[in-house]
């Protein structure tokens, strides 16, 4: 079968078969195409809840799949390939953040939706990379202890710096490979492209960026911009992405290596066989568990 072929199966499938598929902006173009909606993790979960499918596959790696069903528990969640899983989410227990929290109890614990779902019981508020600074600002406290991505955390607080922040050692492996000579070598080839960077990268790539942002914010900024030349600091499908969406402007990555291979597990080829539920796991939450992992990201969704 050609990708056309297979992709005009999986339209035919998943009208048949009452299915909502979700593409993260990560994906390879191929799934994205075929996809009901595209973006990031969390704007997919809370389009989940409205749309009229009882069968909903995310493209993308555990942890968003698991948000998916905690919001949604009445729908069959589908994660399009069982061994995608986030580097970065996994980083972190239950178990070590407890013991944190025993140690620094004055702190508010934020956890950014990187986070599994056992993680998340134990956590105040959740936040995504585009609420994370709005949320922490409105925390009625001055302690934060901010989990797992210190690099995005380190950007924050930068911004905060009325309050005290906390971070612990993680991060997204994919993000942290740029750095400053990245961003030199970049700069040196493409003079006039302004650089557009995810806060997941190193404070030393941040601090070089003309813009600072999460992945839908870096798309639109480059759609809005008056500007042609962009150099693009996060996965290198938004590159691709924005080359599609945008032929009249010129888009360059910031590092070759910026992959993620989580992300690039999902094949199109494994979402056809999801459609036709021969493949893909289905998310099972147990309703305690999923409870009290909805309660922080009823508070993100209260204070953002």
């Amino acid at each position: 079968m050609t990708v056309k072929e297979i992709q005009n199966e999986i339209l035919r499938l998943k009208k048949e078969n009452d299915i909502c598929i979700l593409a993260h902006a990560y994906q390879n173009r191929d799934i994205i195409e075929v996809a009901d909606f595209m973006g990031d993790s969390f704007a997919l979960s809370v389009k989940a809840q409205s749309v009229p499918q009882k069968t909903v596959i995310m493209c993308g790696v555990r942890f968003m799949a698991e948000t998916v069903k905690i919001l949604s528990p009445e729908k069959k969640v589908i994660l399009s390939n069982p061994i995608a899983g986030c580097p970065m989410a996994e980083q972190m227990d239950k178990e070590t953040i407890s013991q944190v929290k025993e140690n620094l109890p004055e702190y508010t614990v934020v956890a950014y939706v990187n986070t599994t779902t056992d993680l998340k019981t134990v956590c105040d508020v959740c936040v995504t990379s585009s609420s994370a600074l709005k949320i922490c600002k409105k925390i009625d406290n001055d302690k934060i202890l901010f989990i797992p991505d210190c690099n995005l955390g380190d950007w924050i607080a930068k911004q905060i710096p009325e309050k005290q922040f906390k971070l612990l050692n993680g991060c997204c492996p994919t993000h942290a490979k740029m750095s400053a000579k990245d961003v030199e070598k970049a700069k040196a080839l493409h003079p006039d492209a302004l650089v557009l960077v995810h806060p997941e990268c190193r404070p030393e790539v941040v601090e070089r960026a003309d813009y600072v942002g999460s992945t839908t914010g870096i798309m639109d900024f480059a759609k809005k911009s008056d500007k042609k030349e962009f150099i693009i600091g996060t996965e290198n499908s938004i590159v691709t992405n924005l080359q599609l969406e945008c032929p009249d402007k010129m888009f360059y990555p910031l590092s070759k290596d910026c992959i993620c291979s989580n992300m690039k597990a999902t094949t199109i080829v494994d979402l056809l066989n999801c459609c036709k539920g021969t493949f893909g796991e289905e998310i099972i939450l147990d309703e305690d568990t999923r409870l009290k992992a909805k309660k922080c990201i009823d508070k993100m969704i209260e204070l953002g």
